[in-house]
């Protein structure tokens, strides 16, 4: 039953397969970097085809720096699979997580405590599970401010919940936009915000003090989201989110927050034992 309701959220086979459009990605980076982007994270995972061959390619014929992540997409394919930097999923729709998604939590968040890498993860569908997530993450002694918590777009939208969430302490990230429309496949009771909904759940959680972690990205996977087949693109957020943040009383210092400087504070590695990466 988990399988086949995330297989039927994308309805068209070939839509899904994003990594035959290299040289329409290839445009997109280019104007991207035209119009102020400098940096991409890939968050493509095992289980759905990374290749970091290809991603260095893009990056040199652009000039657009790319972070390429790591971690393990389904529980199906965690086995004894434990090594994680940048991405994991934890695709539950429900708040318990499975015996494996709970061991690459906590490994994690050992290789967090011992190298001081980012970590971003993906969140069931419940409110509750980024709340369960991080308190199985802490108490394997990972630590909150080294991780993104992706895809709050659709987690949680109840204001005081948000707020409590907020002051675990890890990056809240809104990584949806671009998506202007209300009906969630992948959980029909869910209202997908748009994203003047996003600019104004961003726009509370400073005013309560959060500005230093926010984040923002898009989460672009299929072909239509490209421009090519007349999506938004890479530079949707610098072209048209950033323009209405300012218009809805962002300063310039919190959108430079949100789109450079909490992004790059969160990809810094703090750990005591960066000599052992070298």
């Amino acid at each position: 039953h988990f399988e086949l309701n995330y297989i039927s959220s994308y309805s068209s086979y070939d839509n899904a397969r994003l990594f035959e459009e290299k040289d329409a990605v290839r445009e997109e980076l280019d104007f991207f970097k035209r119009n102020g982007g400098g940096l991409v994270v890939d968050n493509t995972t095992y289980g759905i085809h990374p290749n970091a061959e290809v991603l260095a390619n893009l990056s040199m014929a652009t000039g657009v720096n790319i972070i390429a992540g790591t971690g393990i997409l389904l529980f199906k394919i965690h086995s004894n699979i434990c090594l994680l930097i940048y991405a994991m999923c934890c695709y539950l729709c429900n708040v318990l997580l499975f015996f494996s998604e709970k061991k690459v939590l906590q490994a994690a968040a050992q290789l967090e405590r011992d190298t001081g890498c980012p970590v971003i993860i993906h969140p069931g569908r419940a409110p509750e599970a980024p709340f369960e997530i991080m308190r199985i993450f802490q108490e394997a002694g990972g630590r909150a401010n080294r991780v993104v918590m992706s895809h709050m777009d659709r987690t949680i939208s109840d204001i005081p919940q948000l707020l409590e969430f907020a002051r675990l302490g890890c990056y809240i990230e809104y990584d949806l936009f671009g998506i202007e429309c209300s009906y969630y496949q992948q959980t029909p009771t869910v209202d997908m915000p748009s994203d003047a909904q996003r600019i104004e759940r961003m726009k509370i959680l400073i005013d309560n003090g959060f500005e230093d972690k926010l984040t923002a990205s898009h989460d672009i996977h299929t072909k239509h989201r490209l421009m090519k087949y007349g999506g938004h693109g890479f530079s949707h957020i610098l072209l048209h989110v950033v323009p209405k943040m300012l218009g809805r009383g962002f300063s310039r210092d919190q959108v430079d927050k949100i789109t450079k400087t909490n992004p790059q504070t969160w990809l810094t590695f703090t750990g005591t034992n960066q000599q052992q990466l070298v």
